[in-house]
């Protein structure tokens, strides 16, 4: 029986898909780069930022061009990101039906709490697992397992909901049960047909009529 749901970020609670491109396209413009495709920079989505920091600026340090990607994002978050729709509705949905909710996501643990607050979501959520908290990342299953520690449950009765294939793979090989959203970015997920995908949904609220027939 599924006594809890474990969420991605980016992509799948919060849209900042559109924020997310444009600080890359800003950062390749800074290190004098052209602008690679679109469906190059979705394609690192659900990543970690330093690994692909360290793939697409090689002579760079990590550290420094990940900052300037993240002092675009701050600039511009206000413009470029939203919750997507019917997000508080599931989040109220799964509460009521005294569900553990937790959060695992490549995001740094600051900007994950600083989204969260500023659309008023944050109380829905008893355990979060971030960047800064797991030696490994997805797809390694580490954030997932932590995940799974934070909430009290066990893989056999958690669901992973996500949008990428680092999101599915953390959680197969974390022996958790997946979730594939049907407004992710499709350029993100190249590699899906390498994960078991166990449900797909494509509406926020079709989680509940999964976990209903379950």
């Amino acid at each position: 029986m599924i006594d809890s749901i474990i969420f991605d970020f980016d992509g799948t609670l919060i849209n900042t898909n559109d924020v997310i491109i444009e600080a890359w396209q800003h950062t390749y413009r800074y290190y004098g780069m052209d602008e690679p495709p679109i469906e190059h920079i979705t394609g690192c989505f659900g990543e970690p930022l330093l690994i692909t920091m360290a793939r697409e600026f090689p002579d760079v340090d990590p550290e420094e061009s990940a900052q300037v990607y993240r002092n675009r994002q701050n600039e511009k978050a206000e413009e470029l990101v939203s919750l997507f729709d019917d997000i508080p509705e599931l989040l109220q949905a799964l509460k009521r039906k005294n569900y553990k909710l937790g959060i695992v996501t490549s995001r740094t643990r600051e900007s994950t709490l600083r989204y969260l607050e500023r659309f008023g979501i944050e109380r829905y959520f008893d355990g979060i697992v971030t960047c800064d908290d797991t030696h490994k990342h997805k797809p390694d299953p580490e954030p997932v397992l932590s995940g799974l520690e934070k909430l009290g449950t066990d893989a056999e009765k958690a669901l992973m909901i996500g949008d990428s294939s680092f999101d599915m793979k953390s959680a197969n090989n974390a022996g958790v049960k997946t979730v594939l959203v049907g407004w992710r970015v499709a350029a993100a997920n190249e590699n899906i047909g390498e994960c078991t995908v166990n449900y797909s949904i494509d509406e926020p609220m079709d989680l509940m009529e999964i976990l209903e027939k379950m």
